[in-house]
């Protein structure tokens, strides 16, 4: 039971952004309760046994760092860290019937050599490297931002100080750049797939969906890189809710709270175990869930679009190309049907209604970056974690069968990564102390059911750009602190923590720590 009967913030949900938001409001001398449906902290930022008898703790949801900011591990005292992986990622392909692919790492040199041996020349390396070289500083004027009050657009165009790349990445569909400036298929597809993970949506789409998505992927932490979480993800979590009780937060969990109330300067929150009251409340849950629990009409519904699998082998898979090193393949980022035609053919197939014939995803292996997620015995044995993430798997292909369709994507999708593989991964599979592979996936009404993650959208809703929209009715009153803050809802004294905030999506905290600033900056 909760320790007291009222709080200055009554914070809904104990993911990362919830206890981010704790931790500040408590260091700075504010009562603070969190309260969290599931038994545990973390939301989808935990660490997990997921095979019986296997001393492996996954990621089992979120898996990897990039938008988090330094600033937050050091205002809160974290002990925690992330580790660089040695390759950017590595891309398959049969080209003249010989298996060939393309390896981004290891150097200028070598990457330079690898896009010379499979497009014919250095125009596409060439292009490559003014690409990022774009978007590096793009990442160094923009992500400080994310943790400063909200700018209007004009100010964040002024920040960019790039015409050109404003108007590339901010006003026109992202497949017009990328056609622009590659030519090669397989280039190209590797440059959109940060545009489509967890949206769905084609490289043209006029609502510019893919490239918000493009954007916060490519601009975390100043320099767009993507980080192995030392530990895994729940050493983040845990070491968060450490810092939220050492400062005086109270967390209760296995709580689950039913319903808000609020005349706009105090509020009732409701839960399995009581009423408690508050002066603010911060809801580190989905915009939809925050409708719920308000009694309010829900915004329109918000679609995942991604197959989630976890797996841990006995040991690394040979491939079929044989000039790379699986151990290298598999550390940074292993691209699998993610072409730039074959990522718009499964985007149509899947937007008619049925699996794409040849389903894109990618892979990622942490333990060759971070092998102290296993156990000494494992480590010894050579085992090793994958990560798969698939794309264009929206939510509504689930609603009639879910079970047999996620079944039925699964078979697919290790199918396609076995066209690349010089041996089956299922017989790579460890099995847990059952007998059974080790081997689990989710679909977008897993997530939903399991996290509240609406339509198992990863990041609540659509990502907004990251500056006022005078149009969104979510930022409130004009001039509030919340409003600045870009975390308003339609009650003064409710606030938005969690990832469908502006500025919110991917384990970053921003919305839990512009939440916080919120509350102090209105006293």
């Amino acid at each position: 039971m909760p320790e007291r009967t009222s709080y200055d913030a009554v914070i809904v949900g104990g993911g990362h952004n919830g206890l981010v938001a704790a931790a500040y409001l408590a260091r700075a001398g504010r009562s603070v309760l969190v309260l969290e449906r599931l038994d545990h902290t973390g939301g989808a930022a935990v660490s997990t046994r997921a095979f019986a008898g296997v001393d492996a703790r996954l990621s089992r949801y979120s898996y990897l760092v990039s938008l988090l900011p330094p600033k937050i591990v050091r205002d809160l005292g974290l002990r925690f860290a992330v580790r660089k992986r040695t390759v950017s990622s590595y891309t398959p392909v049969v080209r003249d019937g010989r298996p060939t692919g393309l390896l981004v790492g290891g150097g200028e040199a070598r990457t330079r050599t690898a896009f010379a041996e499979l497009t014919g020349s250095d125009r596409e390396f060439t292009a490559w490297q003014r690409f990022y070289g774009t978007t590096g500083r793009l990442a160094e004027r923009v992500f400080p931002t994310l943790t400063e009050p909200l700018p209007t657009r004009a100010a964040l165009r002024a920040t960019v100080d790039d015409d050109a790349t404003w108007h590339a990445l901010f006003e026109r569909p992202l497949g017009e750049v990328v056609e622009e400036t590659f030519t090669d298929d397989l280039v190209r597809g590797v440059v959109l797939t940060d545009a489509l993970i967890g949206t769905f949506a084609t490289a043209h789409d006029p609502s510019l969906r893919q490239n918000r998505c493009f954007l916060y992927h490519v601009i975390g932490g100043g320099t767009g890189d993507w980080d192995v979480p030392i530990g895994g993800m729940g050493a983040l979590t845990d070491a968060l809710a450490d810092a939220a009780r050492r400062a005086g937060a109270e967390i209760v969990t296995d709580c689950e709270v039913t319903g808000i109330a609020t005349d706009g300067r105090t509020a009732e929150v409701t839960c399995d175990r009581g009423t408690v009251g508050a002066r603010r409340v911060l809801v580190n849950a989905a915009p939809r869930e925050l409708a719920r629990l308000l009694g309010e009409a829900p915004p329109p519904p918000a679609e995942g679009a991604q197959l989630k699998v976890n797996m841990l082998l006995t040991r690394l898979p040979r491939l079929r190309d044989t000039r790379v090193d699986p151990r290298e393949a598999f550390s940074g980022t292993f691209h699998i049907a993610e072409g730039y035609r074959q990522l718009e053919s499964a985007y149509r197939q899947a937007a008619s209604g049925t699996l794409p014939a040849s389903p894109p995803s990618e892979i990622y292996c942490h333990s060759l970056t971070d092998p102290s997620i296993l156990g000494a015995d494992l480590v010894r044995q050579g085992y090793q974690t994958l990560t798969l993430f698939g794309l264009h798997a929206p939510a509504s292909l689930f609603a009639a069968d879910n079970d047999t369709t996620r079944d039925r994507l699964l078979a697919a999708t290790l199918a396609e990564l076995d066209t690349h593989l010089a041996e089956p991964l299922a017989d790579c599979l460890a099995h847990d102390a059952d007998g059974r592979p080790c081997i689990e996936a989710r679909s977008p009404l897993d997530l939903d059911r399991e996290l509240g993650l609406p339509g198992g959208n990863i990041f609540h809703r659509d990502l907004a750009f990251p500056y006022a929209d005078p149009s969104d009715e979510a930022l409130g009153e004009a001039g509030s602190a919340p409003a600045r803050w870009g975390v308003a809802t339609t009650r003064p004294n409710v606030l938005l923590c969690g990832a469908g905030a502006v500025r919110g999506g991917g384990v970053s905290g921003i919305p839990g720590h512009n939440a916080a600033m919120a509350v102090l900056e209105e006293g």
